[in-house]
């Protein structure tokens, strides 16, 4: 599998948005990476998929002992009524749990083990609606500049409102005055010279600008897998690559404002199957807002970054 993209002028896609088919050909021709979630067994020998429902609700009391969750739960449609009940949930997910938070999250009743909650987001009307409001005004923006067209170097960073690690909303207005270094992750990848290792050198980033007197950077690795990566999620794959939290936001959101976000940054990111297929973008932003310098592929060196940011 080859990593490396075809080096390309910034500013305009070699065509519109491809198809699960034409990105098969673009594949072959361009070296598009393409990351597997995992290895999965021939079709007769995988098992029906399990039952799921989506529930809403209040965290009463967090378990971390025994990784689990006191909700009270509204009625789930289709299965029960309202009621209070206990839930296995993921160790990132009892992790980043607060007593009191609501939740919206998919409920599978059918676990030998004990019903378990996947993807649990917060529930925040305030956070939900800036985050929309976002990605409206980027989808509007997009229109009217062409789906074929995305950011050049020199043009303005793209407004968007999207969620961190933290759970919290992280909108542009944040990095205003801060230099930003931007990347884009699939935190199920398991090949290692592609995404954890296009992550390690946003580490080394991190690490080489404190050495060299930069200040006022913040950096930045958006998620190419809205569907999987909860900020909890997030927040485990930051603990586990060794990311200082301090200037480091890994953002995350629902897939229709993070797609709005590739048009504009001019990436691809395609599931077909369990293999997601995407393109690969490193950019620096100025402390004006500015895009000054963008690297297509994974070919790129945290000394060529370093380089380019602005001293104190």
């Amino acid at each position: 599998m080859n990593a490396t993209l075809t080096a390309r002028k910034p500013g305009r896609r070699p065509g519109p948005w491809p198809g699960l088919a034409a990105l098969a050909g673009l594949l072959l021709l361009t070296g598009l990476p393409a990351c597997r979630r995992v290895a999965q067994a021939p079709p007769e020998a995988q098992a029906p998929e399990e039952r799921h429902f989506a529930l809403t609700g209040q965290i009463l009391a967090v378990d971390v002992a025994h990784k689990s969750l006191l909700v009270s739960h509204d009625a789930v449609e289709g299965y029960m009524a309202a009621m209070t009940m206990e839930f296995r949930v993921s160790p990132a997910d009892v992790a980043a749990a607060q007593e009191g938070g609501r939740i919206r999250a998919e409920l599978f009743p059918d676990d030998p083990k004990g019903a378990r909650l996947e993807k649990i987001w917060p529930v925040d009307p305030v956070a939900e609606s800036v985050v929309a409001l976002k990605a409206n005004e980027l989808r509007q923006d997009t229109a009217v500049r062409g789906r074929k067209v995305y950011r050049e170097i020199g043009e303005s960073l793209p407004d968007f409102g999207l969620y961190d690690q933290d759970g919290h909303v992280t909108t542009v207005e944040r990095f205003h005055g801060r230099q930003v270094l931007i990347n884009f992750i699939y935190t199920r990848c398991p090949i290692a010279t592609m995404c954890p290792a296009s992550t390690a050198k946003m580490v080394e980033v991190q690490h080489l600008a404190r050495e060299n007197g930069v200040t006022n950077l913040d950096l930045v690795s958006i998620t190419l897998d809205p569907g999987y990566d909860t900020p909890a999620v997030l927040k485990d794959y930051a603990k586990t690559h060794g990311i200082d939290p301090v200037n480091f936001f890994l953002l995350t959101g629902p897939e229709k404002a993070i797609k709005e976000l590739f048009a504009q940054f001019g990436i691809i990111a395609e599931f077909e199957g369990g293999i997601l297929k995407h393109t690969l973008a490193t950019l620096l932003i100025d402390t004006d807002g500015k895009i000054i310098w963008r690297a297509d592929g994974s070919q790129w060196t945290p000394d060529e970054f370093v380089r380019r940011m602005k001293r104190g």
